[in-house]
This record gives C-alpha cells, sequence and structure tokens, in this order.
C-alpha cells in the first residue's frame, strides 16, 4: 500500500512537472497553448484515411502526435496547413507525427484539391466527415491543434492558427518528446 502511495505521488509529480516545463515554453503563438497539469484521456473514435480505412489515434500510441482539426473552408485553417506540412517534413518520423483531420462536410477530391492548392506533400488525407471524433473532442471552432503525448492522452490543446514550424512550437514540441 505504502508503495502504491509513493508511485501516485510520484506520477503526479512528474505529470506537474512536465506541464511546467511546457507552460515555460509558451512564447510567440504558443502563448495561446493550453497545458494540461493531468494529461486527459482520448476517446477512441475513428476517423478516415484517403482510401476509406478507419484510422484511431491509438493506432499511434507511443508517438508524441500533433493532430489538428481543420477544414476546406477555413481561411485560418488555409494560413495554417504549409506550416504543419513543413513540420511534418522536418521532424515527422518513429517519434513524432502530424495528423491532420478535415472535419465535418469535406469531400475527399475537394480536401485532396485544397491540400495541392496550399502546397502540402507530406500530409496524409484524414476525414472525419460526421465530426464524431472532433465533437467527442470537444473541438466547437476551427482550426484546433491537439498534442498528444507518448501515452496516447492529450497534453495541450491550441485554438485558433498558429505557425507550428516556428522555433517555439519545435521547443514544446521537442519538450514532449523528451518525455
Amino acid at each position: 500500500m505504502r508503495s502504491l502511495v509513493l508511485y501516485t505521488a510520484l506520477a503526479l509529480g512528474a505529470n506537474a512537472a512536465a506541464a511546467a516545463d511546457l507552460e515555460a515554453l509558451k512564447q510567440g503563438d504558443m502563448r495561446k497553448l493550453v497545458v494540461y497539469e493531468a494529461p486527459l484521456d482520448l476517446p477512441d473514435v475513428p476517423f478516415l484515411d484517403a482510401g476509406g480505412a478507419e484510422q484511431r489515434l491509438s493506432d499511434h500510441k507511443g508517438k508524441v502526435l500533433l493532430v489538428n482539426f481543420w477544414a476546406v473552408w477555413c481561411a485560418p485553417c488555409r494560413a495554417e496547413m504549409p506550416s504543419l506540412d513543413r513540420l511534418q517534413a522536418e521532424m515527422g518520423g518513429e517519434d513524432f507525427e502530424v495528423i491532420a483531420i478535415a472535419t465535418g462536410r469535406n469531400p475527399p477530391p475537394k480536401v485532396a484539391r485544397f491540400l495541392e492548392e496550399v502546397g502540402v506533400t507530406n500530409l496524409p488525407l484524414y476525414t472525419d466527415a460526421q465530426q464524431k471524433l472532433a465533437r467527442t473532442m470537444g473541438i466547437a471552432g476551427l482550426p484546433v491543434s491537439v498534442l498528444i503525448d507518448r501515452e496516447g492522452r492529450e497534453a495541450a490543446r491550441l485554438i485558433g492558427e498558429a505557425a507550428w514550424d516556428a522555433p517555439e512550437a519545435k521547443a514544446v514540441i521537442e519538450a514532449l518528446l523528451a518525455e
């Protein structure tokens, strides 16, 4: 029993320390980042890839994820998407991935055309047409970006557009990777 109490205290302290580390990095666009002291569990709700196959965020457990919810009609999304693409090109791999999900009425051909128009070449096409994942995660406006830790929990959220390839954004992601 004593070891369980000690383990719980250490785990809670580690979460608070990790949150404090991210808080200290909030500069530039990252000032809008909401960091959770205790990361939130994620719903296991599917979204679709370009071929129509179901994907789940839990399929990527073990990686740090930047999940971005966007739509083809969203002007801030159009401005933000190239920075997400550059971030994926630079940092994407075995430990980190950008997952950009077109949510709502965004037919795959329009999504593909949008990505081509803004010059996105490093992000796969994902959709959440019925907004099941977006609603379950409390996404009310667009764009919204969610940082997910290696344990598959929401560590932080940013509402609105951000330059995700800026040094301050990369510093936040690198801090999550270091945990």
